[in-house]
């Protein structure tokens, strides 16, 4: 303070500086959140734009390079967040992480003081799991990538937070079209709304719940430590803190410091230590400048300074290392059944085109499991996969014929996919992707097994040369097609693409007369 009881000028732009991250933390997630509403099928933006936040996560980057031993074009776009690190440090976790600013939305430790942090030690699990990443990617599985932040967030949009709110609009909708001098703004607002932000058919994801809780419970630990998240688990954060070892700018503490800990307090990482004169470490420092903010004599600075790079007392040591090592690789053998087996189970389809690149099972050595497909899909078809895959398979997309069908006139699942899991297929190409074959159970078929004409699986075909003909049934009596008699619907193995539009229509309760999957060799 000044003299005349004003803010000295460097007071004045601490505040402007800490004024400036929270505006950029919050106009960063808008981005994200808008780069995640307009990745759709009609409409949306270009693939490039909505893939552009994971491009930028250079953990995806490392992982998808280990595993398919290719560097995606796009993928250098992460090479601006690591020379951003390499400058700042850390910054990305503190201005630019949607989901750090999630966590900053929910200070759920207010009584700092009542319940103890986590020792210290904690802190080396972050760099576990970030070797634990990158072993399982090396030995061909990035499984472990469902602990990335931003496809934690993305996942959790897709599957649970978008279609809760979007029942919770239909709802009020419903509620107030009934009131007749609103049901004309509601149908206006709704008419504006399904193909600006929300689809047009609600969609419907199983484990909807269980990604919610998982994303809850990420939440939930900041009762334990502010940040939680960030300080002790993420792997993301532990790759970006071991390069903001050698990073440029640094917290600096004025030797006139009068150690009021004001800043230990309100420091989100708990890394300023008071014993080594409020120093902080710069691994774990996310430049928030909430200590900028704290302290009353402005006695703090970020300036550049020449690296001193040392070994924490958290880091994993090389037993640990050895160790976490060694458990991955066996985790990794222990959990690939599919490989083993050397096909996937007959029922479990996979989007268009991936068998292409691996023909006995879906190429889980590229996805990441960012949800980025099953947002786009315009009909639902794409589910997350839980446990039918096996834990290898945790998280990647499935294709549910009873929920959806693959839209014979789309190809937006290759177009946004981030790395080439889905191939990027042109229109045409993709319609002649084979996902698996149509198999009629006759002892379910109505015109098989009641004598009744059905002719839904056949109409509702899509290829010009129907993979599904109607022939009639020599000793048929049934009723509702005249003299001709019962006609029977039969598939053509050889023209079906699998895209499960039959499954999906026909009108037998519980599990449909007509299945798609793929066939032994």
């Amino acid at each position: 303070m000044t003299r005349a009881g004003k803010p000295t000028s460097k007071a004045s732009r601490n505040k402007a500086w800490v004024l400036a991250r929270k505006i950029t933390q919050y106009v960063m997630l808008a981005v994200f959140l808008l780069f995640f509403l307009f990745s759709r099928r009609d409409g949306g933006w270009s693939p490039t734009l909505v893939n552009l936040p994971f491009r930028l996560d250079p953990l995806v980057m490392l992982a998808n390079l280990l595993t398919s031993r290719i560097f995606l074009a796009g993928s250098a776009v992460a090479l601006i967040t690591i020379a951003l690190t390499l400058v700042f440090g850390r910054a990305w976790c503190g201005w630019i992480c949607p989901l750090g600013t999630v966590l900053d939305l929910f200070p759920l430790k207010k009584a700092r003081g009542r319940r103890p942090a986590p020792k210290q030690g904690w802190r080396k699990i972050k760099y576990l799991l970030l070797i634990a990443t990158l072993a399982a990617a090396l030995f061909g599985s990035p499984s472990l990538l469902v602990f990335d932040p931003l496809t934690i967030l993305y996942r959790t949009l897709t599957v649970s937070l978008l279609p809760a709110l979007d029942r919770v609009v239909l709802g009020l909708e419903q509620l107030l079209f009934r009131l007749p001098f609103l049901s004309a703004p509601v149908a206006s607002f709704d008419a504006f709304l399904r193909p600006a932000l929300l689809p047009v058919t609600p969609a419907n994801f199983r484990a909807g719940l269980l990604f919610a809780v998982l994303f809850l419970a990420v939440i939930a630990l900041n009762i334990f430590a502010e940040r939680f998240w960030c300080r002790y688990l993420c792997p993301l954060g532990g790759m970006l803190g071991w390069l903001s070892k050698i990073a440029l700018f640094r917290r600096v503490v004025d030797e006139k410091c009068t150690g009021c800990v004001l800043c230990t307090q309100r420091c989100p990482t708990g890394t300023i230590d008071p014993a080594k004169n409020y120093a902080s470490d710069p691994e774990e420092c996310t430049l928030c400048l909430d200590c900028l903010e704290s302290c009353p004599h402005s006695r703090i600075s970020f300036l550049p300074r020449l690296p001193k790079p040392a070994w924490q007392t958290y880091d994993p040591g090389r037993r640990e290392f050895l160790t976490t090592l060694g458990l991955t690789a066996a985790a990794v053998v222990l959990t690939k059944p599919i490989q083993l087996s050397g096909q996937e189970p007959p029922f479990l389809l996979r989007p268009p085109g991936v068998r292409e690149i691996n023909p006995d099972a879906f190429s889980l050595t590229r996805c990441i499991r960012c949800g980025e497909c099953m947002r786009t899909c315009p009909t639902n078809a794409l589910q997350v996969g839980v446990w039918e895959s096996g834990l290898e398979g945790f998280g990647t997309p499935i294709l549910v014929p009873r929920l959806g069908y693959c839209d014979f006139s789309c190809n937006a699942c290759g177009q946004v996919c981030p790395t080439g899991a889905i191939p990027p297929l042109a229109l045409e190409e993709k319609r002649l992707q084979v996902i698996g074959k149509a198999y009629i159970d006759e002892n379910r078929c109505i015109p098989y097994a009641d004598d009744t004409n059905c002719f839904v699986c056949e109409e509702m075909c899509p290829l010009p040369q129907k993979a599904i003909t109607l022939v009639e049934k020599g000793s048929g009596t049934g009723r509702g097609h005249g003299s001709g008699g019962v006609q029977v619907p039969v598939v053509n193995r050889e023209l079906c693409t699998g895209c499960g539009i039959c499954e999906y229509y026909c009108p037998v309760g519980g599990e449909s007369a007509i299945r798609v999957y793929i066939p032994s060799a």
